[in-house]
């Protein structure tokens, strides 16, 4: 479905409304702009700093970590999992910190996390080996969309005004820019990043993979199929998540490169969603700026990052704030 866009009313009212702060012009920088679509997504001038944020992380595993494309062996994600859900992974430690309530959950991991009760909505125990086939089946493929949009309904239910989806999974940078490369029309070498941390000879391995991913599958418009072929279940999940946000007027807080892969893909399943998005920083893989660019978003933060999980997201949630509460608090020209 196309969604439609955040208040063009709210937003030119809320430029107005910076424009008449006792600041000088452009004082505030990119401040203003987030002051400004908060005011358009929440269609309120001047906008309400948000108060609840939910943080949702997506966990799965991925066959192609199993052809030396990643730094760490799959082992990682379970291991994980099990900090997400004792408070002691990095995304754990800015949630409590800036007040974000976070969730994660088992989508794809190849491993019984039943006793941590965060498996009830897994797809399988991880994809398939995107360079050789298909990630996903079709039926695979629904399943994933669907668990992301039950899970968006939840967290929007449980009082949500505003989301993060983030993201756990040895070897994902690799069907995360292989996505980037399908849909944008670049070649492997333009997307491929050093993820958890590749030599060169790595580097060069694994571009040489995302290359082969990309010619198996050859010229691929429709979102779904290019999930199903390059992507998976807890990408798949993640897309289908920030597009029922969206679909349903609530704004997200886009990530890392694996979440900005997702929110491509769901601004293809839900033409105009991206308008719902802002970027929460630039991450060091080439391929998030390339995708990051095509859909218009400017990074809130740019500090190196690449530890994904939704931390780069969750660390820009005071700014968001504080840009609220400027436009709120900020005396205006003609009050003075």
């Amino acid at each position: 479905m196309t969604v439609a866009p955040p208040s063009p009313a709210a937003r030119a009212a809320a430029r107005e409304h910076v424009d008449a702060l006792a600041v000088p012009q452009g004082a505030l920088g990119q401040l203003a702009e987030l002051g400004v679509w908060l005011a358009s997504v929440q269609d309120r001038v001047p906008p309400a700093p948000p108060k609840h944020v939910h943080a949702v992380v997506f966990a799965g595993d991925h066959g192609v970590a199993e052809h030396a494309v990643s730094a760490y062996p799959r082992e990682i994600t379970p291991m994980m999992v099990h900090a997400f859900v004792a408070g002691t992974a990095g995304v754990a430690v800015l949630a409590r910190q800036h007040d974000v309530r976070l969730r994660v959950l088992d989508i794809a991991v190849d491993a019984d996390l039943s006793d941590l009760g965060v498996d009830s909505y897994k797809v399988r125990r991880s994809s398939r080996p995107l360079h050789l086939e298909d990630a996903l089946s079709a039926d695979e493929l629904e399943q994933s969309l669907a668990a992301g949009r039950t899970v968006a309904a939840e967290e929007i239910a449980a009082g949500a005004e505003l989301l993060i989806s983030g993201d756990m999974g040895i070897g994902n940078t690799t069907p995360a820019a292989a996505l980037i490369a399908a849909a944008l029309g670049l070649p492997a070498e333009e997307v491929a990043g050093r993820g958890t941390g590749v030599d060169d000879e790595g580097l060069a391995h694994k571009t040489e993979v995302i290359d082969t991913a990309l010619r198996r599958v050859g010229h691929v418009d429709d979102p779904h199929a290019l999930l199903a072929a390059l992507g998976s279940a807890d990408i798949a999940a993640s897309a289908g998540f920030m597009a029922a946000a969206a679909e349903s007027g609530v704004p997200v807080v886009v990530d890392g490169l694996i979440a900005v892969a997702a929110g491509l893909l769901a601004d293809r399943l839900s033409p105009g969603a991206s308008a719902w998005f802002v970027a929460g920083h630039r991450s060091t893989e080439p391929a998030q700026s390339l995708a990051l660019d095509k859909l218009g978003l400017v990074p809130v933060l740019d500090l190196g990052l690449r530890l994904g999980e939704g931390s780069g997201a969750v660390a820009a949630v005071p700014l968001l704030r504080s840009a609220a509460l400027l436009m709120n608090e900020v005396a205006r020209l003609d009050e003075l």
